[in-house]
């Protein structure tokens, strides 16, 4: 398996544990009152967990798995699909985080921007890695 998508999928799984640890904190809150901020992370679990676990863990595993067209391990340049793992961290890092902080509402439209730059580049990246079947 290539390093980019070992990387990927181990960030995948690490939003996972953060989604369901704040999603649990939620639930225990909720039904035993601790904490009132336990839902202040309501923002940050519904972006790990959709963006940071599973649109990465498909990332990491479309890098690994679609064709390549030469011989021995070259999956073409590797600098949009590289570009696409920093920008989705990031993203999902600044959007996750902003509203539970009470940052800007800009810092989470960055965070989106930046998720939507790393679809950009990962596309970028596969295009020319999908061919039609010979005929």
């Amino acid at each position: 398996m290539p390093r980019l998508s070992r990387l990927a999928i181990r960030a995948a799984l690490v939003y996972l544990l953060l989604g369901f640890t704040f999603g649990g904190l939620m639930l225990l809150n909720k039904g035993t009152p601790l904490a009132s901020w336990a839902w202040r992370l309501l923002p940050a679990h519904v972006e790990f967990l959709l963006i940071g676990w599973t649109a990465q863990f498909i990332l990491g595993v479309g890098f690994w798995i679609l064709p390549r067209f030469s011989r021995g391990p070259a999956r073409g340049n590797e600098l949009f699909a590289w570009l696409a793992l920093g920008l989705v961290n990031a993203g999902v890092c600044l959007a996750g985080i902003a509203p539970v902080l009470n940052a800007p509402p800009s810092i989470a439209l960055l965070g989106r921007l930046a998720e939507a730059g790393a679809a950009i580049a990962f596309v970028l990246h596969t295009w020319p890695r999908v061919k039609p079947l010979a005929q």
